[in-house]
């Protein structure tokens, strides 16, 4: 059974080169493991979603003008989360501040083409049925 995903859960962007930790506050009150607990509107940049150090993607306008800059050397660029859309699918049979939870199999998009997904729910307790 999939874990329910907290502040603190440990992401991977597809794209990115290190990982990045979820930050969730606690504005919905409800906690799990200890820590507020996600739902699927927490994927907001810089907020919720923290930088994944550099990307390394040619989708991405400021790698794209590096790496052309660098005649044609893929060149990693600092890293900016562009999640503009809510994790998928979400958990609705599981309400966190009247929307669907997150577990630990759901994905977010960036714009650039990346897929973020959750390698540490940042719990281990809470299973979601």
């Amino acid at each position: 059974m999939p874990l329910q995903v907290v502040n603190g859960a440990l992401l991977q962007c597809s794209f990115g080169v290190a990982p990045s930790s979820l930050g969730v506050l606690p504005v919905n009150r409800v906690m799990s493991g200890n820590q507020p607990a996600a739902n699927i509107l927490d994927h907001q940049p810089m907020v919720n979603i923290k930088p994944f150090a550099m990307c390394m993607t040619l989708s991405n306008p400021q790698v794209a003008a590096a790496t052309s800059a660098a005649q044609g050397v893929l060149t990693p660029q600092p890293c900016i989360p562009m999640t503009h859309t809510p994790w998928t699918p979400g958990v609705p049979t599981l309400l966190v501040g009247n929307m669907p939870a997150v577990d630990n199999t759901c994905t977010c998009m960036c714009v650039w083409g990346g897929v973020v997904s959750i390698m540490v729910p940042g719990q281990f307790t809470e299973m979601i049925p």
